[in-house]
């Protein structure tokens, strides 16, 4: 019988008035911050034509995006305008983050000829930027960067000219594997630090705070030349200080881009909402950013690590380049 491994007292703890009193209270506040959900979070479906292509796309290869996988609220404005972000190493992840709407359980074997299919998807776009990320695999001695590389020069030979972008998780901290993604040359290397010290822990599955730290770091030192970038989620219960510190430890290890969006949760069976940002919140955080030297901050309540990525890497470009005549 499927997770029968507890006690017979843990199966009566589950049952007791206190757990579902718990449950009830956490419905209760689920739909509380759903009917307060306010305007400027009202997704507009808009399902074109691009849209519709980019799905038959994405199904008809047997590919995966974080797209739908994690419930983007921004899929219709991206595929409408045929970009997409592609999830490799299948579509089930060996973590359970409590923000994350992807399917968590025992992955499946790998697949190698995926790489092959989101180059040919690339291709089939036309994309100029792709982000191409994955479900956690801790069941790999590698993490699966072996993977991330052979799709990486799989998109190189079929499409030269478009930038790669990859949204890499931490590979429990193994350095081997993330020089593995750094020598197939990622024009952007992404990893998430996700929310403040403080609840890391609590809301990230088996990632550590100081771990993705010292991630972003080691990418620094061993390719200098290859931008880094983060995200940070805000409205789980986070201070305005905590998020100012983060920004702060993310600036220490030389982190170029940062997005910062609303926590918006996927279900009842994930972290509540504490509250809602609003615009004007965000744009003092852009400002906040800046100010601290990230080369591109792109806030606001809909933003997501890969919401408008070209741009980002764009800016962060320009403003680098701009630097470098300064100094010269």
């Amino acid at each position: 019988m499927a997770n029968s491994g507890g006690s017979i007292e843990n199966f009566h703890d589950a049952e007791s008035p206190s757990v579902l009193e718990k449950r009830r209270t956490k419905l209760e506040k689920t739909e509380e911050m759903a009917a307060k959900r306010p305007d400027w979070l009202r997704v507009r479906i808009k399902s074109g034509e691009n849209y519709q292509s980019i799905k038959h796309l994405i199904h008809g290869q047997s590919l995966h995006t974080v797209c739908e996988e994690a419930r983007c609220p921004n899929i219709y404005e991206c595929w409408e305008q045929r970009t997409a972000t592609f999830m490799i190493l299948g579509d089930t992840c060996t973590r359970a983050c409590r923000f994350c709407a992807v399917t968590s359980g025992r992955p499946e074997g790998l697949d190698w000829a995926e790489p092959k299919r989101v180059a040919d998807a690339v291709e089939t776009m036309g994309l100029q930027h792709v982000v191409v990320t994955s479900v956690a695999r801790d069941d790999l001695a590698d993490g699966g960067a072996s993977v991330f590389a052979a799709t990486i020069r799989a998109i190189r030979e079929r499409v030269p000219d478009c930038d790669v972008e990859v949204l890499i998780p931490d590979f429990q901290g193994n350095e081997a594997a993330l020089q593995v993604v750094l020598d197939s040359s990622p024009d952007v290397l992404n990893h998430n630090i996700e929310t403040v010290r403080r609840l890391s822990d609590s809301v990230r599955s088996k990632a550590k705070y100081d771990r993705t730290l010292e991630l972003l770091a080691r990418s620094k030192r061993l390719r200098v030349d290859i931008p880094t970038k983060s995200s940070i989620m805000v409205g789980l219960g986070e201070t305005r200080e905590e998020l100012l510190q983060t920004m702060d430890d993310l600036r220490s290890v030389e982190v170029d881009i940062l997005t910062l969006g609303q926590y918006l949760q996927p279900t009842e069976r994930h972290w509540l909402i504490e509250r809602f940002y609003s615009p004007n919140e965000f744009l003092s955080l852009r400002a906040e950013g800046l100010q601290r030297g990230f080369k591109h901050v792109q806030a606001g309540p809909l933003v997501r690590s890969s919401y408008h990525a070209r741009e980002q890497v764009q800016d962060a470009r320009a403003k680098a380049g701009t630097a470098q005549v300064v100094q010269e």
